[in-house]
């Protein structure tokens, strides 16, 4: 017994001593492995692998509209929309879908005096003035051109021009492709701003206006031109543009009528597109998207009520009321006020006519003038302010 009892003793000193063994290789593998990964890391190559934060750095809040004065009713009413339309836990927040803003185009994001209209000034290029077209002119697009320019020379717009004009643009370029017609206009508004200095005819974007397509892009927003100039021509300008982020099928206008090169008389119901056609101008006028016709070409081609309208004359008034009543979501219309006389072609009378009507009908004013740290950028100035 004595010999068993001595036995179990040596064992358990055996067994004592092999776990002891044990632990102190396994402190001794460990500090060997933590001394290769330290040498590891001075290592060239080890010292190009990224670190990796796990707190992200805080990304730097983008002042979207630097160039409006801080206390701009409409910018301040504008970016407390965005705050509530956005906060998903508010009953004012608006769904992704939702999230449509429609634009006019000329006095809005776009100059419209110099001197008149960007198309009515295309339209007089082509039919007194392009070598290739000017002797082909027809006598209604000669008296077209003698109202526009009666539209210059008094600032008086006669009854009926919108039509006539619309008219006489379809007319004017009849027979080209969509293709040819952006390459025109892209042609024209290289030209100089003959009212400006440092500025192309195409360039004349209001600043603070692109800042405000891009604040509501990066808020989600889905933004249409919807213009009475022509659809086409309003593509022509917008084509090739980096800084209006705008696709074609966001961008509608006025109409006129394209058919087939080889259709002929023969109407669309008879006529069968070959894949080899070219699609032409038809030289027919179809429709001036004006007034009650924005609300109707809205509806028809969008399909969504905008909760946001901007525009800058009567022309756009039934859009802007169309987006602000009976609307189940939030929404606001903004009217731009052309009271800007030393940056721009301003109209005292004419703005103060818009402010009137905005506090009539609850939108909200643009002051061009007083809202506005530059219009075309500080290096474009007016070749004669007034």
């Amino acid at each position: 017994m004595e010999d068993v009892k001595q036995l179990k003793i040596w064992k358990t000193i055996a067994l004592i001593s092999l776990s002891l063994l044990i632990a102190l290789g396994g402190l001794y593998l460990a500090k060997f492995s933590k001394n290769t990964q330290d040498i590891a890391t001075t290592t060239p190559e080890a010292s190009i692998e990224p670190q990796v934060s796990e707190t992200p750095m805080p990304e730097e809040e983008i002042s979207y509209l630097s160039l409006w004065t801080e206390d701009a009713p409409a910018r301040v009413a504008l970016e407390d929309f965005m705050k509530k339309i956005t906060d998903e836990n508010a009953s004012t927040f608006v769904p992704m879908e939702n999230r449509i803003a429609v634009f006019d185009l000329d006095g809005t994001l776009f100059c419209e005096t110099d001197p008149v209209y960007f198309d009515h000034m295309l339209f007089m290029h082509r039919v007194l003035e392009d070598p290739d077209y000017k002797d082909k002119a027809t006598p209604f697009q000669l008296e077209v051109a003698d109202k526009v320019q009666h539209f210059i020379d008094t600032g008086e717009y006669l009854p009926g021009l919108d039509d006539e004009h619309g008219q006489g643009v379809a007319s004017a370029f009849a027979g080209m492709t969509v293709k040819e017609f952006t390459a025109y206009i892209n042609d024209f508004k290289s030209q100089p701003a003959p009212g400006y200095n440092n500025m192309k005819r195409g360039d004349a974007f209001y600043l603070p206006m692109l800042e405000i397509i891009d604040f509501l892009q990066a808020n989600g927003f889905k933004v249409y031109i919807v213009s009475g100039t022509d659809r086409f021509i309003v593509r022509g300008i917008a084509d090739g543009l980096s800084f209006l982020d705008i696709p074609n099928n966001q961008i509608i206008g006025s109409d006129e009528l394209l058919v087939s090169r080889e259709q002929g008389d023969t109407i669309g119901l008879d006529y069968t597109y070959n894949g080899e056609d070219d699609l032409i101008l038809a030289g027919q006028f179809l429709l001036k998207n004006l007034k009650m016709n924005k609300v109707t070409v809205i509806a028809q081609e969008i399909g969504i009520q905008p909760i946001l309208s901007f525009g800058n004359s009567t022309g756009d008034s039934s859009m802007a009321n169309y987006v602000i009543h009976n609307n189940p979501y939030p929404s606001l219309a903004f009217m731009l006020c052309c009271d800007d006389t030393v940056r721009e072609n301003g109209n005292v009378e004419k703005a103060q006519k818009m402010f009137d009507l905005c506090a009539e009908n609850g939108w909200i004013p643009v002051s061009m003038k007083n809202d506005w740290t530059t219009i075309y950028g500080d290096e474009v100035t007016r070749k004669q302010a007034n």
